[in-house]
């Protein structure tokens, strides 16, 4: 994320700049305008999305001294405005992007753990069970008056037994097509020739068409997203791992998702605390691995993986988890839930990888970083596919995807 001083602006981003500098005064006070930014913010990180500008400043400098005399229900609480909250611990901390200087005894004292409220996620096995005792309770119903139609019906049945009933046209059927059989065997009773039934000859069934061939292996089975971290926090039972809330384009009743300030979530449990600052986990966009089984760590279940780069091992190294590490950066215009994939190998990724078929684990040895700070998969890595050349780490529309500082590192 650049600088504001090196950003340029579109004539819609002035506007919406423009809105918000105007807005401020009105912000400091008044619940409507607060409630407004809150909901705006709640899908990005500045006012512009990811873009540093003039509005944030001017909004921290009227909202700051407002949020110093929140209550924790009013910051984070269920009727709180902690996106409001997290913009204005954002401006104060990152005085290279919106160049402003917060001395620490000014700074509004804020704690990323304090998080009063979280929408309780939906527990889908309880949900399922709901439904189907419902539907059971319906059908119950459904049967009880069936059962009581008959009873009415055999009634009438018993009214008019005095008069002659008509025999149903399907039922004189079925008595004329036996009397024309038990006539047919009487008169091969009596010697009388009868017609017999000609055998149909049997036609040879079509030989089974041949399976098609397994598609060839291919990292693009790995469904990667850009995915937005609304919220992260230490994992309470582990010291290595955070919890992060992480919005990555999922639909509403996605397995192993729920909803979080209006969005469809998943929970990612991450080992980057000690590695990577907490602060720097807060409303930023990474990559994430979206099909990877979901697993349970410590208690608390992890429904996607975020993606890291960090130094290559040498060979007969050991791996002490010791870092530096460094979280990959899609475009900054790449909106949460957008396909990220290699170039070269698009395609469409599994459902959910099957984890005895090792699909991760054989491309992740791939996954690097150049001496232009891009990622790429380097497929001679790979001796399975027999193939040579390197694919960057690309959304759509073209951006590539980065690290901070690491050359020629592995990415996982």
């Amino acid at each position: 994320m650049a600088a504001i001083a090196s950003q340029t602006y579109t004539p819609a981003e002035e506007t919406e700049i423009q809105k918000w500098v105007e807005a401020a005064s009105q912000a400091a006070s008044t619940p409507s305008v607060q409630a407004e930014l809150n909901s705006l913010l709640a899908t990005r990180t500045t006012v512009l999305g990811a873009k540093p500008s003039k509005a944030d400043v001017v909004l921290y400098e009227a909202l700051a001294p407002v949020v110093k005399g929140w209550s924790p229900e009013q910051r984070t609480g269920k009727e709180g405005l902690p996106n409001i909250v997290r913009l204005v611990d954002f401006v104060q901390n990152s005085p290279a992007l919106f160049g402003l200087t917060v001395a620490d005894a000014d700074k509004v004292a804020i704690d990323a753990e304090e998080v009063l409220y979280v929408a309780p996620p939906v527990d889908a096995k309880a949900e399922k069970e709901r439904l189907k005792k419902e539907k059971a309770a319906a059908a119950a119903a459904a049967g009880g008056a069936d059962a009581a139609a008959p009873a009415a019906g055999e009634e009438k049945k018993l009214a008019d037994r005095t008069k002659k009933e008509k025999k149903p046209a399907a039922a004189a059927e079925g008595e004329a097509a036996a009397a024309a059989t038990g006539g047919a065997a009487a008169a091969a009773a009596e010697g009388f020739p009868t017609k017999k039934k000609e055998k149909k000859e049997k036609q040879a069934r079509p030989p089974k068409a041949a399976p098609p061939p397994p598609a060839p292996p291919s990292p693009s089975l790995i469904d990667l997203r850009v995915g937005h971290i609304l919220k992260a926090v230490k994992h309470p039972e582990a010291d290595s791992l955070y919890v992060s809330t992480i919005a990555m384009g999922d639909a509403k009743g996605t397995t192993d998702t729920e909803e979080y300030e209006g969005q469809i979530v998943r929970t990612v449990c991450s080992g980057l605390n000690g590695l990577v600052p907490l602060e720097e986990m807060q409303g930023r966009k990474v990559v994430v691995v979206c099909n990877l089984k979901p697993v349970k760590m410590r208690g608390i279940k992890s429904a996607a993986m975020v993606l890291a780069a960090s130094p290559r091992l040498k060979e007969g190294e050991e791996d002490h988890h010791g870092g530096p590490v460094e979280l990959v950066n899609p475009p900054a215009d790449a909106p949460a839930g957008a396909k990220v994939f290699f170039e070269g190998w698009k395609g469409d990724a599994e459902g959910q990888l099957n984890p005895k078929k090792k699909i991760w684990e054989l491309f992740q040895p791939g996954f690097t970083t150049t001496d232009d700070l891009e990622v790429g998969f380097d497929a001679g890595v790979v001796k399975e596919l027999g193939k040579e050349g390197l694919g960057k780490l690309v959304t759509e529309s073209g951006g590539v995807c980065t690290v901070k500082s690491l050359k020629g590192a592995t990415v996982r």
